[in-house]
């Protein structure tokens, strides 16, 4: 019987998904697979390094390799070699289509050469920029150098790996790319785990590499299954799918260009900061838990709304009200999420990070920037969704140029607090939170306009219910974990930090339903039926018919 249920489990996940729910619930549970390793990996490297300057170095020595696979790859993969290569199959040209796809990824590798080859010669000089507070030493940045030089060899073999993933996803396998992206965080661990004794720091650009060829290989059975062959023909690169997929993806590379050199920005002002390895760790390890929600909810949701709205863009009324639910359903996850992490920050950062090596002043300095990042957990998520409206409308130009001035917001307000102000590191989640708000509000009110208005009183007013709910639930989650602090728990012990979060969280999260519940939000009565019925799960997933979209992100 156990048998029987794996082999029908197993059979679900390697099949072709072909309808919206059961590919959001295999992303879904991908991405939480991916996450969970993915904070193991980040609770590794701490208990190894610490919040210490070399663990900031090898953090700043990944900034440019990623920024150059993000600029060259990430962007034709995710927003334009798929729907190419989808259209392709849908009209019998699957030949023509793998074709298109190997000379794609063969100039893929070639451009990504030629500047992996430059920065590689020019790493000192492009290194500076990290360095412009002068507080890296010649040691520091020669060290940076050698770490980056090896991320870029790892960068070659996650090019090949997201290939595959997209060509699987193309047809509409989803489990074995989501779980092959996992395994990426998987090799990283095992290369921290067994070769940290030995070789430091230069054990987690090891762990990339065979992260890499784990990403690799784990698809690859399945990739010649579907039966790819790798056959370039370099007379297609001026063809017509190249063209389109180029013509496609310009708009998504400057976007991209322009977010990472934010990213980039940010790094270099946490250099005027003392101790910016440091510095660098404690914001990498606030922005990397604020962002988990964000995925998980945010991502997953817009993904799953985004084929819908796309085909009832030209039924107005259909597209407001399926925007408007999914707005509302996102916000409803999201809210709770983001005061329990403002009021449950310490215990939080603690029971992720908490190490030796990760230091008590180091918790509380994450802690605080955390509760910064955390006030803009909503705007974040929903910021996904709305992106996808205005993708669904065929519109890319107005979230390129609101995108844009949100990250120029963020970079002109970190540099006012930290230059001029002279604030911490936590500035900068400050900046980051404003930005994003900003980004959500000016986004939506655009959209508003685009689609002649939605329906304000269907809108608002689930929006009023939930944020009256979710102040509630911030002193039902206070109260609990100041009193069992104080009175009940040692809360230096592993065991009772987890139960003290665990009562906290609980009281008030069942608080968040009572009142969600109590003021007849329908998203509140939604979700408990989507659990009552969770025994025909089978049943559930077989009867949606939408086909979800693709989209997937580097773990």
């Amino acid at each position: 019987m156990p048998s029987a249920f794996l082999k029908k489990g197993l059979s679900l996940l390697l099949r072709q998904q072909t309808n919206i729910l059961s590919a959001a619930i295999i992303i879904m549970s991908t991405v939480i697979l991916s996450q969970v390793l993915g904070l193991i990996r980040e609770r590794l490297l701490r208990a190894t390094f610490g919040a210490s300057n070399t663990l900031g170095i090898y953090q700043y020595a990944t900034n440019i390799p990623d920024f150059l696979f993000q600029l060259t790859i990430a962007a034709a993969l995710a927003s334009a070699f798929i729907p190419v290569f989808s259209d392709y199959l849908v009209k019998n040209k699957e030949q023509e289509a793998q074709r298109m796809a190997s000379t794609l990824l063969i100039a893929g590798l070639s451009i990504f050469s030629i500047f992996a080859v430059a920065i590689l010669i020019l790493a000192p000089l492009f290194l500076q920029i990290f360095n412009l507070g002068g507080k890296f030493s010649n040691d520091d940045m020669a060290l940076m150098a050698n770490l980056m030089k090896i991320f870029i060899l790892g960068e070659f073999l996650f090019i090949i790996g997201s290939f595959f993933s997209a060509l699987l996803q193309s047809y509409s396998h989803f489990f074995i790319a989501g779980f092959a992206a996992s395994m990426y965080n998987l090799g990283i661990i095992i290369g921290i785990w067994i070769f940290s004794p030995f070789l430091g720091i230069y054990s987690a650009p090891i762990g990339v590499i065979l992260g890499g060829i784990i990403f690799i290989l784990v698809q690859f059975p399945l990739v010649k299954k579907i039966g790819f062959s790798f056959n370039p023909a370099f007379s297609l690169i001026k063809g017509e799918g190249i063209a389109k997929i180029v013509k496609l993806m310009w708009p998504r590379t400057i976007s991209i260009a322009i977010f990472n050199l934010g990213t980039i920005t940010i790094a270099s002002l946490i250099s005027f900061l003392s101790d910016p390895g440091r510095m660098y760790v404690i914001y990498n390890s606030a922005q990397i838990l604020s962002f988990a929600p964000v995925v998980l909810f945010g991502q997953t949701i817009a993904q799953a709304a985004l084929p819908i709205l796309s085909r009832e863009r030209e039924k107005l009324d259909y597209f407001k009200t399926t925007f408007i639910t999914s707005f509302n359903q996102m916000l409803y996850l999201v809210l709770p999420v983001s005061v329990l992490f403002l009021v449950l920050r310490i215990p939080i950062v603690r029971l992720t990070f908490g190490a030796a090596q990760f230091d008590w002043p180091a918790t509380v300095m994450t802690g605080r920037t955390l509760a910064f990042f955390s006030v803009s957990i909503f705007a974040q998520a929903l910021i996904a969704l709305v992106l996808r409206g205005f993708y669904a409308l065929h519109n890319t130009k107005t979230p390129l140029v609101v995108g844009a001035f949100s990250t120029g917001l963020i970079v002109v307000l970190a540099y006012v607090f930290i230059s001029i102000y002279k604030l911490g590191v936590e500035s900068i989640a400050i900046a980051y939170s404003i930005a994003s708000v900003f980004h959500l509000v000016t986004l939506f009110i655009l959209l508003d306009k685009k689609i002649g208005g939605f329906d304000k009183k269907f809108f608002l007013l689930p929006i009023i219910k939930i944020f009256l709910a979710t102040f509630f639930t911030g002193f039902a989650l206070y109260i609990p974990i100041k009193l069992l602090d104080q009175l009940v728990f040692d809360t230096t012990r592993t065991i009772n930090l987890i139960m003290l979060t665990g009562i906290s969280a609980f009281a008030g999260l069942s608080l968040y339903l009572l009142l969600t519940w109590f003021f007849n939000v329908k998203e509140a009565t939604t979700f408990l039926l989507i659990f009552k019925k969770l025994g025909n799960w089978r049943e559930i997933l077989g009867k949606s018919e939408e086909v979800i979209d693709t989209t997937r992100l580097k773990p």
